[in-house]
C-alpha cells in the first residue's frame, strides 16, 4: 500500500541518493573530459570535481554546498494514492531530508527573502514542487531534481518569429550560444544545458528543464533535432570558456532538446543550464508498497 509514510521515506532516500552520488552517466563523460583535455588548468578544475564526487559518495555527504531547490518529477501510473497523499509525504520527506543530509535551507519568500512556512526546511509556498505525467505503469515513480540557484539564473526566454526551418535553426543556435557567451563561467561548467522549442512560453522552459533529466549521451529520437544538438554541443566547446569557466576544452558535457507543436505566430525558445553536478535520483513505488531505486 502507497502511504503517506513510505512516500516521505522515500523522498528522503532518493534526495540523499541525488545529493551525494552523481549519475554514472555523468562521471563517465567527466572522466572522459578530462582524459582529453590539454589545458592545465582545465584538467585541475576537472580532477577537483572527480575527486569531489569519490569524496561525497564515500562520505555521503553533498557534492555541493548548494543543494538546490527541491523539484520533483512524479509519474502516475494505475491505482495511485491520492495526489495529496503524495505530495503530503514528499513534502514531509524534504523537511526531513534537510535535517538529517543534512541540505542547506534554500527556500525563502521570493519579495521579502525570509525563511517559507518551514523557515529551514525547504518547504514553502509551492515549494517543493512537484512535475506530474501519466503513464501505463503499475505504480508510481518520483524523480528528485535538486536545481543549484547558479545553472538556474542564468536560464533564458525569447519570443523568436516564425521562419522557414534554415533560419529558425540558425536563430536558434545563436540565441543558445549567445546564451553560452553571457553565462560563461556563472553556472560551473562542464554543463548540461537543455533547450525546449516550441509550445507556449511556460510550456518551453519546461521542455528546457525536463530536457536535463534525459541521459548525458543519449539523441533525440528525431534525426534532425538530433542533428542541430551534436551542433549545438560542438558549437559551444568551441567558445573555449571550458570548466568553470577558466579555458578548455569542454564547455558543455551534452545539449538536449526537446520540442512541441506551437502557435502558428509563435517560436518560444528557452534555455535551462545544469551545473556540472547534475544530481538527480528516482525510486519506483509498486503498488504493494514495494520500492525499486533506479
Amino acid at each position: 500500500m502507497v502511504t503517506k509514510e513510505l512516500i516521505k521515506d522515500v523522498t528522503v532516500n532518493i534526495l540523499r541518493r541525488a545529493e551525494a552520488t552523481l549519475p554514472s552517466d555523468v562521471k563517465d563523460v567527466l572522466v572522459r573530459a578530462y582524459e582529453c583535455e590539454t589545458s592545465e588548468i582545465a584538467k585541475v578544475q576537472l580532477k577537483a570535481m572527480l575527486e569531489n564526487v569519490k569524496l561525497a559518495d564515500e562520505m555521503q555527504r553533498p557534492l555541493c554546498q548548494d543543494t538546490g531547490i527541491p523539484l520533483f518529477y512524479v509519474t502516475l501510473g494505475s491505482g495511485n494514492a491520492n495526489p495529496h497523499v503524495i505530495e503530503s509525504g514528499i513534502r514531509e520527506g524534504v523537511k526531513k531530508a534537510t535535517k538529517t543530509i543534512p541540505l542547506r535551507p534554500n527556500v525563502v519568500n521570493a519579495i521579502t527573502r525570509e525563511g517559507g512556512a518551514g523557515k529551514e526546511a525547504n518547504i514553502g509556498d509551492r515549494m517543493p514542487y512537484i512535475n506530474y505525467k501519466i503513464a501505463d505503469i503499475n505504480g508510481l515513480e518520483i524523480l528528485a531534481f535538486p536545481k543549484g540557484g547558479g545553472s538556474e539564473n542564468v536560464s533564458a526566454f525569447t519570443m523568436l518569429s516564425p521562419k522557414p526551418e534554415k533560419e529558425a535553426v540558425k536563430e536558434i543556435n545563436n540565441f543558445v550560444l549567445d546564451a553560452v557567451l553571457r553565462a560563461a563561467g556563472k553556472p560551473c561548467p562542464p554543463t548540461i544545458i537543455g533547450v525546449g522549442i516550441g509550445g507556449s512560453a511556460d510550456m518551453a522552459m519546461s521542455l528546457a528543464k525536463a530536457a536535463l533529466l534525459r541521459l548525458v549521451g543519449v539523441r533525440h529520437k528525431d534525426a534532425r533535432i538530433s542533428r542541430i544538438e551534436e551542433e549545438l554541443l560542438e558549437a559551444v566547446n568551441n567558445t573555449g570558456i571550458g570548466p568553470m569557466g577558466l579555458g578548455g576544452k569542454t564547455t558543455a558535457l551534452d545539449v538536449h532538446i526537446e520540442t512541441a507543436d506551437t502557435h502558428i505566430t509563435s517560436l518560444p525558445v528557452a534555455i535551462n543550464f545544469q551545473c556540472w553536478a547534475a544530481r538527480k535520483a528516482s525510486a519506483k513505488i509498486y503498488l504493494s508498497g514495494e520500492v525499486e531505486y533506479l
